[in-house]
This record gives C-alpha cells, sequence and structure tokens, in this order.
C-alpha cells in the first residue's frame, strides 16, 4: 500500500520576500568590513609565500612572507579608525576582525617560525601553545568587551593581556635573523629554476638556526629562541597585565 504524497511545495522565486538576496551578505559589509578582509588576505598571503618558500628554498618567498605581516597590521590599524570615522561598527565587523587577527597575528608567525627551522617536537609543542593563546585571547576579548570599562567615546580603556598584533615583534626578530644568516644557510642560497637541491637537513641543523639548540631529553631537542613564542602567548592570555589602548 503506498503512503499518499505530500502536497508538492511551491518553489520559490528570486523575487520572494522571504529570501535574502543575492550577495546579500557582501553587500551588508561596512567600508570598515573591507578594509579588516585586507588584514585577513595578508594572513593568508604570509602562510601560502611561507609554504612557498619551503618548497622552493628561495629566500625571496620567505621575505615576502614576513612583510605580509607588517601589512596586516596596517589594515588592523586602519579598519578600527575607518569605523569609527563611518560610525558603522557592528557584531560583524567585530568577529571578522578577530578572525583576520588569528589569521595574521596568531597562525601566520607560527608558520614562519617553523619555516626559519623551528621544527623539533618541542618546539612544535610551544608553537601550538602559541596559536591556542592567540586564540583563547581573541575569544575573551570578544566575550568581555561589552562588560569592559569605556571612555566617553564608548573605546575600551585598556587590553587585557598584550594584544595580538604585538606578535610582529617576534616577526621582526625572525625576519633580522634570516636577513644576517642566522637561519636557512642552505647549501646554494640562490634560486635555481631546475630545482632545489639543498637538504633540509642540512639547512636546519643546529649551527643554522639561530641560537642553536639543546637537549631536554633523549631524543627530545629544543631550539631556545622558540620560547619567545611561549613568552608572547602567556603574556597575551594574562588577565593582570592591563595595556592602556591608545
Amino acid at each position: 500500500m503506498s503512503l499518499p504524497r505530500s502536497p508538492k511545495q511551491p518553489k520559490r522565486k528570486a523575487s520572494d520576500p522571504e529570501l535574502p538576496s543575492r550577495f546579500s551578505m557582501v553587500r551588508s559589509f561596512q567600508l570598515a568590513d573591507f578594509v579588516t578582509l585586507g588584514n585577513g588576505v595578508c594572513g593568508c598571503l604570509s602562510l601560502m609565500f611561507a609554504m612557498k618558500a619551503l618548497i622552493t628554498q628561495n629566500t625571496d618567498f620567505l621575505f615576502t612572507s614576513f612583510w605580509c605581516i607588517p601589512a596586516g597590521v596596517l589594515f588592523d590599524f586602519l579598519d578600527g579608525r575607518v569605523a569609527r570615522w563611518k560610525n558603522s561598527s557592528s557584531l560583524l565587523g567585530q568577529e571578522l576582525d578577530s578572525l583576520a587577527d588569528f589569521c595574521s597575528f596568531g597562525i601566520a608567525p607560527a608558520v614562519l617560525g617553523f619555516a626559519c627551522g623551528f621544527q623539533k617536537m618541542l618546539d612544535l609543542v610551544v608553537l601550538t601553545y602559541f596559536v591556542c593563546c592567540g586564540l583563547a585571547r581573541l575569544a575573551r576579548y570578544n566575550a568581555t568587551v561589552a562588560a569592559m570599562p569605556t571612555d566617553l567615546n564608548g573605546k575600551v580603556k585598556f587590553f587585557e593581556g598584550t594584544p595580538i598584533p604585538t606578535t610582529l615583534v617576534i616577526v621582526g626578530v625572525l625576519a633580522y635573523g634570516v636577513h644576517c644568516g642566522k637561519f636557512w644557510r642552505f647549501a646554494n642560497p640562490m634560486y635555481q629554476h631546475e630545482g632545489p637541491f639543498a637538504l633540509f637537513s642540512e639547512a636546519f641543523t643546529p649551527d643554522y638556526v639561530w641560537g642553536g639548540e639543546i637537549t631536554l631529553f633523549p631524543g627530545y631537542e629544543l631550539h631556545p629562541l622558540v620560547l619567545m613564542y611561549g613568552i608572547s602567548g602567556t603574556l597575551m592570555i594574562s588577565r593582570r597585565l592591563r595595556i592602556p589602548k591608545p
């Protein structure tokens, strides 16, 4: 015995007022949101150029990856100014800003550290801790910003913990190290169109990673310089450290 068929639902037309219009999300973006997306684009490009540098062993790609981070800081600085200028702050813009910051100042600096030679197992633990601290710091800010004290203009008076864009300092240290030959001493630093030939095992030996490495346990080495990521992550999640917001 066949079950009775349910009546067919009429197809909704594109002009149906219950349906959102095409590209409604993009059209709802404010000017500040597009500036924030510029920050996210810089973070994505930094990741891709870092991977390109590892594949080709070409430091030009690595320096391009470094430069994407200060470009992201510039966009991060401008989006807030544009939002206040246009008086167009929104919850969407706040969430978008945090996601862009996490990409540009959380994930990208950690990947750059890996690309520069922090590749031991304990190095990866520190880098992962750094990324998780950045993620937790941004989540805490979004959850508590409404309850934080503000000035007459509605701006939050202080940051709890260091702002995540301060990881630009770490990127600057890495860029200086690569520029001075502290990292990336491949057998032939010049790019060869026929393909790379220097082995990673040669490029990232203790002598070729700034600060060398120490053995904490048999089979477990650590590059001491990677601890700057651990310090930065700890400062980001601190609630006792309050930094006045400019």
